[in-house]
């Protein structure tokens, strides 16, 4: 199981992102509205020398529809490694549904004890 922590009600949760021979283990915003695996900044991208292979349309809060780059990256969770879409754009970094789902996780939320905690579902 892993558990995440609330900050001004924003759920985060740690992750481990590596590519090449860089690791960071950013804290992440776990965001249920989006349906992505990963979104990253770009220093952080640079920093773990990921190589742009698209640009991928995305649908940001406002609605409005921007063109994003997407990189690969290798990413872990309790010692499971999955290779997973990252997107680079501006702003705090993601994790969406599909990150959850390649980990086979299923987050659960308790708001009033601001906790969060990711249980693996077989």
């Amino acid at each position: 199981m892993v558990q995440g922590v609330f900050i001004q009600n924003v759920p985060l949760i740690r992750t481990v992102l590596a590519w090449g021979r860089s690791v960071q283990t950013p804290l992440v915003i776990l965001d249920t509205g989006f349906t992505g695996d990963l979104q990253v900044t770009p220093t952080m991208a640079e920093e773990l020398g990921l190589k742009v292979i698209g640009v991928t349309p995305a649908t940001i809060a406002n609605g409005e529809t921007i063109n994003t780059p997407v990189a690969l990256a290798l990413a872990s969770m309790e010692g499971r490694v999955n290779l997973v879409q990252v997107l680079i754009s501006r702003g705090m970094p993601l994790a969406g549904i599909s990150f959850l789902s390649k980990f086979s996780y299923k987050a659960n939320f308790d708001c009033k004890y601001k906790t969060v905690k990711l249980e693996r579902v077989e």
